[in-house]
């Protein structure tokens, strides 16, 4: 039998290196996607329910001075 080395010129990965590490940034992204989505989801209601309290500010407001709501 003949037993390959590696020369200290000859560089690069193996494939169950890279294998090692694609599994792992799989399971970093499974775990890190559906969060990012919760955090979205949360920032888009509360942006949602500023804009809603700011309209109802305005209207309020306009109610006060005209003793109608616009049309």
């Amino acid at each position: 039998m003949h037993i390959t080395t590696r020369n200290s010129s000859e560089r690069g990965f193996t494939l169950i290196e890279l294998l090692i590490v694609v599994a792992i940034i799989g399971i970093l992204a499974a775990i890190a996607i559906p969060q990012f989505n919760n955090y979205r989801q949360k920032s888009y209601n509360a942006a949602a329910q500023s804009d809603l309290r700011n309209a109802r500010l305005v209207l309020e407001s306009y109610f006060g001075e005209h003793q109608a709501y616009p049309r």
